[in-house]
């Protein structure tokens, strides 16, 4: 089990470091600011849909390293979906990362996303791995105020 912790906690650090699909997205149809207060993590997420599908998706933004590996992962994990899909995928993610017993076996098909099953031990660290992918519904929603955590 250790070796497992190490390996998501290396995944995590290696997203931070080197986040994917960081950068503003010229050709999004779809965009939205959120905010965490707890911590200060900020971010934008631009998302380009077509056809009902997230042709692409990308973030900007300053925060913690859950949050920003958060952000990284979401991208490369929704880019391509539908939207039921994306939306599913959400659904999944938010209850690993909200639920105990979820947390204890997370789903298989999060793939990489599964490095943020122990987030739910620490109540105020869910804020930060969800913070991108609150963001991303609301950009799909059109909504134009900033989503917050709180």
């Amino acid at each position: 089990m250790t070796d497992l912790r190490e390996l998501y906690q290396e995944l995590i650090l290696d997203h931070n470091k080197r986040p994917r699909n960081r950068r503003k997205l010229e050709s999004a149809n779809r965009q939205c600011d959120g905010y965490n207060p707890l911590c200060g993590d900020r971010v934008t997420i631009f998302v380009k849909v077509k056809d009902d599908v997230v042709e692409d998706v990308s973030f900007e933004g300053s925060g913690c390293a859950i949050s920003t590996a958060s952000a990284s992962l979401m991208t490369e994990s929704i880019k391509g979906k539908s939207l039921a899909e994306a939306k599913a995928v959400f659904e999944r993610f938010h209850n690993m990362v909200t639920s105990e017993e979820s947390a204890k076996s997370p789903e298989s098909s999060l793939g990489k996303l599964q490095v943020f099953s122990g987030v739910v031990r620490y109540p105020a660290r869910v804020k930060c791995a969800t913070l991108a992918w609150h963001t991303f519904n609301a950009a799909l929603a059109s909504k134009i105020e900033t989503v917050s955590t709180e």
